[in-house]
């Protein structure tokens, strides 16, 4: 097939863009490199820099002959939840309102399938976990609210244009793939975040709660590795029926607490890593695990990679490479 990946110079995009290479597709990125990193393209793949909602009708074609695209696969979005309370507007603009011009641009084009990456921030927080598709969607910011308004927007375009969707929720996506890993300039993961004290870039990590009803007090989360979301990409797109709009959590199944991440890290690295205490953050759960059954039972998915110790390694490794460039240097 030939596919358009919107944010491929990002960590999802890059990855799922390499494994749909590898897979004998063909690919175009659109990317702006707001966040992404221009060497994070795959050197097979055709590179469009610019906004996605300026170039979208341009590069799918007008629908006057047959779609130039088989799919879209749409990671291209505004992320950072602390940004999105801080600044909504760059939030709705940026994601919103670039989704429906691309939704608009495949509708024109004849283009026939959507994957979508979504997330978990659909349903802040949960009344039980593991979280299933069925639990209330009630977003506590910004970023959440927006990706759950193209959910509903993409609901729509299934219905009145027969489009092939699927939106893909996923919790914390770690681990590096052939070169491709988490290089951002503004970092807010746990487990880069604790590498860069390994690597000397920070002096600790903090720990936000100690006192969370956990096996350590310490929050749990679930991880899931790129290589194993760039998978479940792979099945949603080649699954997608016109007309319905599926939504599939994604998480590994298992859940492990900040202090579990850390002594990983330090296991990995062979360092001691700082951690310093601190209070519980607002809006932060005890737990946040997701339940994957209806990916599984519905797409044939099952998660690969999910040791933690593998994960982080195959993190470490990827920020090792980065040698000494600068956050700074980064695009």
């Amino acid at each position: 097939m030939r596919l358009l990946v919107t944010g491929g110079a990002g960590y999802v995009g890059s990855v799922c863009s390499t494994v749909l290479l590898e897979r004998g597709h063909e690919v175009v990125v659109v990317d702006n490199l707001s966040t992404g990193n221009a060497d994070a393209v795959p050197a097979n793949a055709e590179f469009i820099e610019g906004d996605i909602a300026a170039v979208a009708r341009s590069v799918l074609g007008s629908g006057d002959s047959s779609p130039r695209f088989d799919g879209v696969l749409h990671f291209a979005a505004q992320s950072l939840v602390g940004e999105s309370v801080e600044k909504p507007e760059q939030y709705w603009e940026g994601n919103v309102v670039t989704t429906l011009a691309l939704l608009e641009a495949m509708r024109l084009s004849g283009t026939p399938r959507l994957v979508f990456s979504s997330t978990a921030a659909t349903y802040g927080e949960p009344e039980r976990t593991p979280i299933t598709e069925d639990a209330p969607t009630r977003p506590t910011n910004p970023y959440g609210a927006t990706k759950l308004a193209i959910d509903h927007a993409i609901t729509s375009y299934t219905k009145a244009h027969s489009l092939a969707a699927t939106s893909l929720r996923y919790f914390n996506v770690a681990g590096a793939y052939k070169g491709a890993g988490e290089n951002r300039i503004v970092e807010t993961h746990l487990i880069p975040l604790v590498l860069q004290v390994a690597l000397g870039q920070r002096d600790k990590i903090s720990v936000f709660g100690t006192d969370w009803p956990t096996k350590d007090g310490t929050a749990v989360r679930d991880y899931i590795h790129v290589l194993d979301l760039a998978e479940a990409h792979l099945l949603a797109l080649e699954s997608s029926e016109p007309g319905h709009h599926r939504i599939y959590n994604l998480g590994s199944g298992a859940g492990f607490t900040v202090r579990e991440v850390i002594s990983a890290c330090e296991k990995v690295t062979g360092l001691t890593i700082a951690a310093e205490d601190a209070p519980r953050r607002a809006g932060d759960p005890a737990v946040l695990i997701a339940s994957s059954e209806r990916a599984i039972d519905e797409l044939g998915w099952r998660p690969q990679h999910t040791d933690l110790d593998e994960i982080v390694s195959d993190a470490w490794t990827y920020l090792q490479g980065l040698g000494d460039r600068s956050h700074a240097a980064r695009r």
